[in-house]
């Protein structure tokens, strides 16, 4: 399967384009999450790596509980842009039934390339592994949950050969992942004009960061399974990468590749804290499952 052989990249993956009020979603993100911060246990710009950029929040579980489960939530922007701090409002929704909540931010584009967020991420995950018992959560349950560019982020790190990164990770560091409105090949993003100049992407790193091309992760004792969601108000290219990840991993990796009605880029997010909604649903699940 091929994603978009068309001349109008630039519509299909300018979401900001797409949804004429998306400013009005990131003033409301940033809003409620420097509420979040004030108000949630929570620790601040905790590095992660030596870089300036590696840094990550943890949101503690209601209740100083220990041994709860981990989401590790990365945010989206295009590799280029946001920052763990515009998107804290997602943590109460996930803390307050008893997981931990870690962020991690990564430096952006074009300052730094793909591959190089790929091995932050891998860096972050690791440190959560290490240290996220001293937060309360358990290492053996961490579930990746991506928006975006951070859905691309937590299906490369299921494909992590984690032995190779350090002899004291397990095999399946990752219990679960969740991709929201993830993008699994990059040839059609090199080849989008308007992101081009920022990602400075080569077709070796583009083939290099596809998820799609590379092998899919090993499923062993429900560990290792990514769900895969796209908004149905999203254009025809997020629906095509959403349908092709499963079709490139199969069935068993990929158990659930949705198209979730009445939903854009942005307020896709909504759906994953409310209550009741299927994304929040098939999250819960992976999570506490």
């Amino acid at each position: 399967m091929k994603v978009n052989n068309g001349n109008n990249l630039d519509s299909l993956y300018n979401n900001r384009g797409l949804v004429p009020d998306f400013a009005d979603y990131f003033s409301r993100w940033q809003e409620t999450s420097s509420q979040v911060r004030q108000t949630q246990s929570c620790a601040l710009d905790v590095p992660y790596g030596h870089d300036a950029s590696e840094t990550l929040d943890v949101f503690t579980a209601n209740g100083n509980q220990s041994k709860v489960p981990v989401l590790l939530f990365l945010h989206g922007g295009y590799w280029r842009s946001l920052d763990k701090a515009d998107h804290s409002f997602i943590a109460p929704a996930f803390t307050a039934p008893g997981a931990c909540v870690v962020m991690p931010n990564y430096a952006l584009c074009p300052a730094v390339t793909i591959p190089q967020i790929i091995l932050q991420m891998v860096c972050a995950l690791a440190w959560t592994y290490r240290n996220i018992a001293n937060y309360g959560g358990d290492p053996r349950r961490i579930t990746v949950v991506g928006h975006s560019a951070g859905g691309h982020l937590a299906a490369m790190l299921l494909t992590c050969d984690w032995k190779a990164v350090s002899k004291d990770l397990p095999v399946r560091l990752i219990k679960n992942a969740v991709s929201i409105s993830g993008l699994y090949e990059l040839e059609s993003i090199r080849r989008t004009p308007f992101l081009r100049n920022s990602l400075k992407l080569t077709s070796a790193q583009a083939k290099k960061a596809s998820p799609a091309w590379l092998p899919a992760p090993k499923v062993s004792g429900g560990r290792g399974v990514l769900n895969s969601v796209a908004g149905g108000l999203e254009s025809v290219a997020f629906m095509e990468h959403n349908a092709l990840i499963q079709q490139a991993w199969g069935l068993r990796a990929v158990p659930v590749a949705e198209v979730l009605p009445g939903l854009n880029h942005f307020s896709i997010l909504d759906a994953l804290i409310q209550p009741g909604h299927r994304l929040n649903e098939l999250t819960r699940a992976a999570l506490f499952d």
